[in-house]
Order: C-alpha cells, then structure tokens, then sequence
C-alpha cells in the first residue's frame, strides 16, 4: 500500500518526508499500458515526478491542485504529475520519437538547453481572476550547466524560486515510485510554495541541515526502493533525535484518481468551436476523447455533440409564446 511519512529533527530547524507509491504507481502504468506504455526511461522519470510531486504537496498547506511538469525539446516533450490535497494522484506523459533505452534527463527533454520545470499551484476556490501560482525554472543550474537529476532540478527550484534549502533523493521502478526530501525549515514565516517568501537564515549556511542533507544524499537508490520506511530511516538518522509521525496511507494517502468527467470533455470541446467539432463528425461519425491519465474514453454521436453548443441559459420570458 502506498504511503507518506512525516518527520522531524528534534531541536533542529529540519523536517523530512519519506514517500513510497505502490499500487498508486502501479495503477499509473497498468492504465498507460492499455495504450501502449512508457519507454524504460520515461517511466522512470515520471514514476520520479510522481513522488516529488506528493512529496511537495505534502510539504504544504493549500487547498488546490499542485502540478509538477517536464517540458522541453527531446522525444518527451512534456510529463505531468498532479497531486490534490488529499493526495490523490494521477500522471502522464506524451512521447514523440525514439526514446534510447538508457536516456538521460537532458537528452530526454533538454537536448539544446530549453527546458522547463514548472510547478502550479491551482487553487481550488479561485476568485474571479485570480490566477494559478506558477513558478518556472530551466533544467539548468546556476553556472548554466545541465541538471542530470529531477532530483537536482527540483532542489535548484526550491532555492531559486522559494529560498528553502531542499534535498531529495528518488527513484522509480515497475513496482515503487519513491522519495526523500529534507528542508531547512526558515526561522520565521511559513512555507513559500504558497507565494510568500520568507526571511530565513542564509541559504546553504545551516550547519544541522547541511548534515542531513549529506546523510541523505548516501541513499541508494535500491535502499530507497528496497526497504521499508523504519528501516531505511533508522539507517540513515540513527545518530539524530527523530520525531516520527504516524504515516498517512489508504484514504488518508497517496493514491491513483482521475478528474476527468464527461461534463469536462464537453467543455473543452465546446471550448474548441462548432466548426471544429462537426468536422470531425463529417469525417469520423462521432468525436472520441481518451483521457491520458486514466484511459477513460468519452465519445460524442452527432446528438450529443449538438447538446454541447445548446444555450445554458433559459430564453427570456418574452420569448415564451403560448398557442
């Protein structure tokens, strides 16, 4: 079963967080497997994105959809993991071209240097107007030299976007998407994911956390796949005093579910035009959607992609005429 620890250094401006999807990665790939699957190494990756992204969501407070995408200009031109609140999941990612069987991240989507990671915050109950929290950064580090690990780019994400001193280790394979990340926690103000940037002590200066980190970075990544949360912590921290809370799992953790609806298919196409939609009705009949996070396919006959474009609203009562 899939779940989230929760952990802090006692006396320490340190927390960590230990993730471990099971049936919730597996779930990602046996519905991808309907259409095909994932080449080796872009299952890997956004098996990788995947724990980032409950890692992050669980590392703050807010009431919306946090969404981790890759994007560049290689074979795998975008990859997306989104985790709600309640750390329900889902995953995708689209390929174009030959994927070699041991591609790295910059030849897999940064090939001449363009990539991007980005990380939104969508909120749930947003204003009229208000707009997503979006924070962007290329997979480059400071001396603009590729980043090779979603791990690197993440960590150089959280110093330049959010100014938290993060480390994360993870790993993924058929079976476990996996995670460890370890903050600086700031000595006053509050998580900055969610806009704010707080005053803290200098970047890279915390001596207790610089410690951590480098315990951290020790993990293998068949310790971080192999073993259970108590064991692979106890390896790693058994010098320091550890505050364990109690790991969220079942309903309460991580876990596959998928937004989409047919109410939401609809609007997108509504969104594309009459035009649009009834051109593909000349040529195919009816109008197919799949979902590419959970396969679902949605399809729409000419009666019901005439419903679409019906007006929402009532006719005015002077138009109501009564023979």
């Amino acid at each position: 079963m899939s779940e989230l620890h929760k952990f802090m250094f006692e006396g320490l401006p340190v927390r960590g967080m230990l993730v471990r999807l099971t049936d919730a990665w597996q779930d990602v790939l046996r519905r991808r497997a309907q259409a095909g699957g994932y080449p080796a190494p872009v299952s890997r990756l956004l098996g990788e994105m995947t724990a980032a992204a409950t890692l992050l969501q669980a590392n703050i407070k807010f009431n919306g959809a946090l969404i981790l995408q890759i994007m560049g200009d290689g074979p795998l031109k975008l990859a997306v993991a989104e985790v709600q609140p309640d750390l329900s999941l889902r995953a995708s990612a689209t390929v174009q071209g030959d994927v070699a069987a041991q591609a790295p991240l910059a030849q897999l989507v940064n090939r001449h240097g363009h990539g991007r990671c980005v990380i939104t915050l969508d909120p749930k109950d947003r204003l009229p107007g208000q707009q997503p929290y979006q924070g962007v950064v290329p997979l480059l580090d400071e001396q603009h030299e590729q980043l090779e690990q979603l791990s690197d780019v993440i960590g150089h994400y959280m110093r330049q976007s959010e100014q938290l001193d993060t480390r994360l280790v993870l790993a993924a394979n058929e079976q476990v998407a996996a995670g460890l990340l370890i903050q600086r926690l700031p000595l006053q103000g509050v998580a900055n994911l969610g806009g704010s940037h707080a005053a803290a002590d200098v970047l890279g200066q915390n001596e207790d956390y610089k410690r951590i980190a480098l315990l951290a970075a020790s993990l293998q990544r068949d310790e971080l796949l192999g073993l259970d949360a108590q064991t692979l912590l106890h390896r790693l921290f058994w010098q320091e005093d550890l505050r364990h809370f109690e790991p969220l799992t079942g309903a309460q953790g991580p876990r596959f579910a998928c937004t989409c609806s047919r109410a939401r298919v609809a609007a997108m196409l509504c969104g594309l035009g009459r035009d649009e939609v009834e051109s593909v009705l000349a040529e195919q009949g009816q109008v197919a959607v799949a979902c590419e996070f959970c396969g679902a396919q949605y399809r729409f006959d000419p009666v019901d992609a005439a419903q679409i474009f019906l007006p929402t609203t009532p006719p005015p009562d002077d138009a109501v005429r009564t023979h």
